[in-house]
């Protein structure tokens, strides 16, 4: 084993050689030194922090274990050492185990963890205290201590650890004059990675780099001498671009002119420093604070058909034009409902639900209720939404079958449709009245057999619907087409099998 990892070590630190004197290569013989706000910029002050708490935590933790084992020392010392005899196995009200010990001609009742241990019969060594006893075998029981130790220092030197490697990497960057590369730069609309790509190629269609990065300031006062007005106004257009990201409506980044700092390859650490968008002037300068990664083909982003179009998608969009090409004018209803990957994942809900139900209810009344009661109302509307979903078009609006209710959106009121995150959300311009379904499917598994996700094209197709009207469907749906919600029955049904679990 340790001449593999040695084989293997050696093989990827002559393949990062490589990689770093090729990409020295194409960066040409230009250096030029890190702007300002780069040299001031500090990373693993988060990693420390946390590593500082959660040591702190295991210092805590063994400091409590520690207290505990001195103070059964302590009582032990002056307690008298019995041996007696086993005489049964006694299980209490909370899941707790006892044994029944007579020694001395006195029974005591103590609680145990192996109960396996003490077959009745058998001899066992106690010490006593007046009312007090305890198993030698068993002295003390700070299990929960020493699990808030070990997690404690796993997580702490975790976070220190990546502390310290953020920390030279950022040193590192700063030691000398640097390559320097004119790219394109974007982020990523979902989870706000940067993708770098080639400075010839304007429409977005082959990155090269990505990783995630911080903004870096220079002077960090540089903000109070703003005018109280220009403030006033910043913050206004803050607080709508939060609230636009809370309803999934921002508009996506930019793909802006960007200049590179750094050696362009695999695990090094680089700056960019660009405008923030076409409105400001100044350049803002950001710092990796991940690892530079080359852009394999799994992690490519959309190639949309235009630079103003969401590239967080991990399948092209198509134009609205394309979707309504080769959608054909239809006088019937226009049906999207729950396939067979969305009712999978019902069903899987469902074992989860009833399975964790069974795990709970099982034992009696217990303080894990309190997850159940949590957890059980985003379960049924999970599972009853994947099951039986359904969004049906007629000539006046779309009846959208939730897991609760059929909600009435009149075409005039659609303003935006979204496949995100396994849902389909329909925007109807009144803020929190937007309609989800969610889940739909499940998006990843359905790219991986190679298929277009159902609940994407659904959405898609709504899209090209919505604006544009020759393509409605010119009957009206009845009642027994507008679909019908299971989540009232299935509560039903979840109150049924818990009974069956509490009085089985």
């Amino acid at each position: 084993a340790a001449a593999f990892a040695a084989a293997g070590l050696v093989h990827r630190l002559a393949l990062a050689g490589r990689q770093r004197a090729l990409a020295l290569e194409a960066a040409g013989e230009v250096r030029q030194p890190l702007p300002g706000a780069a040299r001031t910029f500090r990373r693993g002050r988060f990693s420390f922090g946390l590593a500082a708490l959660l040591l702190a935590v295991a210092g805590f933790g063994f400091w409590q274990a520690q207290q505990v084992a001195d103070e059964y020392a302590e009582r032990a010392a002056r307690a008298t050492k019995l041996t007696g005899q086993v005489v049964s196995l006694d299980r209490g009200d909370e899941d707790a185990d006892f044994v029944k010990v007579e020694a001395d001609g006195r029974t005591h009742r103590i609680e145990t963890a192996y109960p396996e241990d003490f077959p009745e019969g058998g001899t066992v060594d106690l010490v006593v205290d007046g009312d007090w006893a305890a198993l030698v075998a068993e002295p003390y029981d700070a299990f929960g201590w020493e699990l808030l130790v070990l997690g404690g220092l796993v997580g702490g030197l975790a976070f220190f650890a990546n502390g310290a490697d953020g920390r030279t990497r950022s040193v590192r960057l700063r030691r000398g004059p640097l390559p320097v590369l004119k790219v394109l730069v974007r982020e990523d609309h979902e989870d706000g990675r940067s993708w770098v790509y080639a400075a010839d190629d304007p429409e977005a269609l082959r990155p090269v780099l990505h990783f995630h990065s911080l903004a870096s300031f220079e002077d960090e006062d540089e903000d109070e001498q703003r005018e109280e007005g220009a403030e006033d106004d910043t913050d206004a257009v803050d607080l709508t671009r939060f609230r636009q990201i809370l309803k999934g409506e921002d508009p996506p980044p930019p793909l802006r002119e960007a200049v590179l700092y750094g050696t362009p390859c695999a695990g090094a650490e680089v700056a960019l420093a660009a405008r923030p968008d076409e409105e400001t002037p100044e350049v803002l300068v950001e710092c990796s604070v991940t690892a530079v990664k080359p852009a394999g083909p799994k992690l490519l982003p959309s190639r949309s058909t235009s630079p103003a179009e969401d590239t967080g998608r991990k399948s092209p969009r198509r134009s609205v034009e394309e979707i309504a090409a080769s959608m054909t004018p239809t006088d019937g209803l226009r049906v999207w409902k729950a396939h067979g990957l969305s009712r999978a994942v019902g069903v899987g809900l469902l074992l989860v639900q009833g399975g964790g139900m069974w795990a709970m209810l099982d034992d009696g009344f217990s303080w894990t209720w309190i997850w159940l009661l949590l957890g059980l109302p985003w379960l049924i509307t999970a599972v009853a939404t994947a099951l039986t979903w359904r969004i049906t078009a007629d000539r006046d609006g779309l009846w959208v079958t939730g897991a609760w209710r059929v909600r009435r959106i009149e075409w005039d009121a659609v303003t935006l449709v979204r496949h995100f995150q396994d849902g389909i959300r329909i925007g109807t311009g009144q803020g929190g009245d937007d309609v989800e379904l969610s889940p739909t499917g499940w998006a990843w598994l359905e790219r991986r057999l190679g298929r277009e996700p159902y609940a994407e094209r659904a959405a898609e197709e709504l899209r090209a619907l919505r604006l544009s009207p020759g393509l409605r469907p010119t009957e009206e749906a009845p009642a027994a087409r507008q679909g019908m919600p299971v989540g009232p029955p299935l509560v039903a049904l979840s109150v049924l099998w818990g009974a069956a679990v509490l009085l089985l």
